[in-house]
């Protein structure tokens, strides 16, 4: 195995998924973008660029820009862009009352949700910097505000975690980094380099949020009770939050991969990270053999993918859609692990094992994925908890000061897949059958002007959430042992 890929088999390590005994689908819970951080065998035959925050899959040929940068001015910039943060108060925050109301101004706005065919049209047809420049300036201060007030609402022991404190202290810094382009003229070529300077640093700032928000949860799991009321609060904000960050991230690596002229790796065909034309069932091997990959490297056994295609818009042909493929990549890779996994130690005594089998279908309105094992399954009690971020059944995992983000044990796999599922308008579902196997099941919108971002926003029904404490059941709930009805009889 090449030495760029050893990081992926060492997470696969003692993670937890969803065959019996294991319970939860949770082997290798990265974000988007640290799948193949680092791999550069990957990169080079797929024509990835493993960038210091993401997996990004091409850029649009021939994207305008000035003529040849001297070597100093991009090394400028790259020092530039992994700059130190600004001058901060004591507690690691820019000057608080200038923040509180550049926060407060931004979040009375709603965020401006874009179709696929938006991104698609207004990369190929009509991309103009200034344009986008001119929205991004105001969308990801108004994205960035509207999440900052619901962090402001988590519970008081958690909110005052320094985890949670840290990503905040990110989040503040961010977006008043790019208040400063609010004012600036947007038809200054330095103004646009300095502003791709700016969100390159965002991006990079921001890459270990999901465990370091993970590890506040943790923080606060350790020191506080945790009642059903706090875990519905916790399972909706981080719900919302890491949605919130792939779209913030969506819009960064869009407007990077077309317009910054220092990026200079993509796939001619891609239009930013968007595939227009992306063949499902090749990307649908290619995870696969990833997966398969880890398998074989942990316990030299996997099983085989069985596959099968139906086009149900246009018999007899490749199914395609336009579409993020890291995005979808990230799901199938998750899902197969899991799969693999529970098919190897569920039939670990059968001389041959059964195959993954997966149907892809094209509909009219949707593409599906039903992607199938013979992993022993899951009770049906436990199916809600594989998509919870306060449950795993792996080791808890330890924060060090080495610049290691471990995200084995925080049990994200399977709840941040969904969210790239539903980003989109899309989902992922679970069928189990305990003692047989696990259906997984991806649907995806297949039109392109109907895959529209989900996006949270702040207001009076958000903040309803955090306030509201579960209702009692208006059902008989069961104790857990049933009554000794012979011992009451015998007392009378």
């Amino acid at each position: 195995m090449p030495p760029c890929c050893r990081h992926l088999f060492d997470r696969f390590k003692g993670r937890d998924y969803w065959g019996e005994p294991g319970g939860v689908a949770q082997l290798w819970p990265r974000p988007l973008g640290d799948i193949n951080k680092g791999c550069t065998c990957r990169g080079k035959s797929e024509g990835i660029e493993s960038s210091s925050s993401e997996i990004v899959w091409g850029r649009q040929q021939g994207t305008p820009g000035s003529s040849s940068t001297s070597v100093a001015m991009k090394a400028a910039r790259i020092a530039l862009r992994n700059a130190g943060p600004l001058a901060t108060t004591s507690h690691g925050l820019p000057s608080s009352g200038r923040a509180t109301r550049e926060v407060e101004h931004f979040a009375r706005y709603s965020p401006s949700p874009l179709s696929i065919k938006q991104f698609l049209d207004f990369g190929s047809t009509n991309a103009c910097e200034r344009t986008s420049f001119s929205f991004l300036r105001h969308e990801l201060p108004v994205r960035l505000a509207n999440i900052l007030k619901e962090i402001d609402l988590l519970p008081s022991p958690l909110l005052s975690t320094p985890s949670v404190q840290l990503v905040k202290s990110w989040y503040v810094q961010s977006l008043m980094e790019l208040v400063e382009f609010h004012d600036k003229k947007s038809d200054d070529h330095k103004v646009l380099s300095d502003f791709i300077d700016a969100i390159i640093k965002v991006r990079n700032r921001h890459h270990d949020v999901v465990p370091t928000m993970a590890q506040g949860v943790l923080e606060y799991r350790d020191s506080s009770k945790m009642d059903p009321f706090i875990n519905q609060n916790i399972q909706y904000f981080l719900d919302r939050f890491y949605m919130n960050r792939i779209s913030i991230r969506m819009l960064i690596n869009q407007h990077t991969l077309i317009f910054d002229n220092n990026n200079s790796i993509g796939n001619p065909r891609h239009i930013g990270c968007i595939d227009p034309c992306c063949d499902v069932v090749d990307l649908v091997h290619d995870a696969f053999q990833s997966a398969q990959m880890l398998c074989d490297q942990y316990y030299f056994a996997s099983p085989e993918l069985k596959l099968t295609q139906v086009n149900g818009k246009t018999a007899g042909q490749p199914i395609h859609i336009v579409y993020v493929p890291s995005h979808l990549f990230h799901m199938l890779f998750e899902l197969f692990k899991n799969a693999m996994r529970a098919t190897v130690e569920h039939q670990e005594s059968k001389p041959s094992l059964d195959p993954v089998e997966v149907t892809v279908v094209l509909g009219k309105e949707d593409l599906s994925i039903k992607i199938s094992d013979r992993g022993g399954g899951v009770p049906v009690r436990k199916i809600e908890s594989l998509f919870s971020y306060t449950y795993s059944t792996a080791p808890k995992p330890v924060m060090d000061n080495n610049n290691t983000t471990p995200l084995a044990g925080f049990g994200y796999g399977l709840p941040i897949s969904r969210l790239y599922a539903k980003y989109f308008h899309g989902d992922i579902n679970l069928c189990s059958i305990s003692g047989y196997g696990t259906d997984a099941l991806i649907y995806l919108k297949a039109l392109s002007t109907e895959s529209i971002e989900k996006l949270p926003v702040f207001n009076k029904s958000a903040c309803k959430h955090y306030q509201t404490p579960i209702e009692a059941d208006d059902w008989c709930v069961p104790s857990k042992e049933p009554k000794n009805l012979s011992r009451q009889s015998a007392a009378a």
